[in-house]
């Protein structure tokens, strides 16, 4: 178990992983990295091509409290409006600021009109709600709209979300992601993935991280 890990998340992954098995995803570890994303996702999994059929990959991710699941699953566009607006904002307070108080100015450059000014210290109230709206919404931006943009990019044929049963809304659950509950010892899958159409170089590129992962716990476990 990883460092901050809890037992039910642990427990989910390992559901998650026999889960992609038993469907025929039988190349699978966890704690993958996912191409082309920065993200790291809970399970991946790889079902080799046959004559009939493409090779296949599925990713999966588990969550064991609703917070989690809101955390991740923030939509991206409505923030980084947000986000742009309260930029402007911040601007135009800043010039504002400045031209009331020219001793703030950084004098980095010749001309004091384009200068930055130095708030450190500064009471004022709100561009200090502004700054701290911005740091959270940039926050969110960074570390809440995996699900879409795992989505978007088409990281996998099928993408599952794991979870525990009756800590999510239906319209909470991510666009085009299905949905596997746990029931005891099992999982249920109670939604279908929308199929998406990674290029045969993402399927062949998470198959290799999917190796890397493997390596290296075989060599952690010698």
């Amino acid at each position: 178990m990883s460092a901050g890990e809890t037992a039910a998340h642990q427990r989910l992954k390992g559901l998650a992983l026999g889960w992609a098995v038993n469907a025929g995803l039988s190349i699978a570890a966890l704690e993958v990295r996912v191409p082309r994303s920065g993200y790291r996702v809970d399970v991946a999994a790889y079902a080799r091509g046959t004559k009939h059929q493409a090779a296949r990959t599925a990713l999966f991710e588990c969550k064991q409290a609703r917070a989690d699941l809101l955390q991740d699953s923030r939509a991206e566009v409505a923030p980084r409006e947000r986000l742009a607006g309260l930029l402007a904002r911040r601007a135009k307070l800043e010039d504002l600021i400045a031209e009331h108080r020219p001793d703030l100015r950084r004098g980095e450059t010749l001309f004091p009109e384009f200068d930055s000014i130095d708030a450190t210290g500064l009471r004022h109230e709100t561009y200090a709600a502004i700054i701290g709206e911005i740091a959270t919404l940039q926050r969110r931006l960074l570390h809440g709209v995996k699900f879409e943009k795992l989505r978007r990019y088409q990281a996998a044929d099928a993408l599952y979300l794991v979870v525990e049963e009756g800590i999510f809304a239906a319209d909470e659950i991510p666009a085009g992601w299905g949905l596997l509950v746990r029931n005891g010892d099992m999982l249920q899958a109670v939604r279908p993935p929308l199929r998406l159409s990674p290029s045969p170089e993402a399927r062949v590129t998470l198959l290799e991280n999917i190796a890397l992962v493997a390596c290296y716990t075989g060599k952690r476990s010698d």
